[in-house]
């Protein structure tokens, strides 16, 4: 986080994105103060770079975490603009929770977390000990065996409703196969995936 002050918000952000060679609108900042005397202006702007968005993540998650009890070392990468925190604990298998339901809570608390303290929308996906990875491994499977399928019969075929990422994954999978498209249906955790066939 670099603090930057001037006479005016608007000044502030305008040198706060020079500095940080970016644009105003992808800065993530607080104002700390702004005073609009009549003989004197100031503002105090709190800027955040992507590495404290990722600390704070992973200090949220470690303290999650801990607070069942559990010890866990939390490591991060940020790729393609989506912030991957990796989990490894003695109690994976809990974390994890059956099909995946406490990680995804956890995922899910994380990242309205990470966005309520900076204001912005992050993309956050957590795994544990590989778990999340072949589990895309496994529905990519069941994804291109349904879409041969549909190539086949000419029939639609509907997944089960899952989170964002399986289902992106699910996208990218299938992505340029012949007389082949996916679409996403529905609202929350009822949304899911129908593989359809086109000429």
């Amino acid at each position: 986080m670099k603090t930057y002050t001037g006479k005016t918000v608007e000044d502030v952000l305008a040198l706060a994105a020079q500095d940080m060679n970016t644009t105003v609108e992808e800065l993530m900042y607080e104002v700390k103060e702004e005073t609009k005397g009549l003989f004197s202006k100031k503002a105090v702007v709190d800027v955040y770079e992507i590495s404290d968005v990722i600390e704070f993540a992973k200090n949220y998650v470690k303290e999650g975490i801990e607070v069942l009890g559990f010890e866990s070392e939390v490591t991060s990468s940020y790729l393609d603009g989506i912030i991957n925190l990796r989990i490894e604990s003695p109690r994976n298998s809990i974390i994890i929770g059956k099909n995946g339901k406490s990680l995804q809570a956890l995922n899910e608390l994380t990242r309205l977390a990470v966005s309520n303290h900076f204001k912005k929308r992050f993309r956050i996906l957590l795994d544990v000990s590989d778990y999340k990875n072949e589990k895309y491994v496994r529905l990519i499977a069941i994804a291109r065996r349904l879409a041969h399928e549909v190539t086949r019969t000419k029939v639609a075929a509907t997944l089960d409703p899952m989170p964002a990422d399986e289902r992106r994954a699910i996208h990218n999978a299938l992505t340029g196969m012949p007389h082949i498209k996916t679409e996403s249906e529905g609202f929350g955790k009822n949304r899911q995936i129908h593989i359809k066939y086109v000429d």
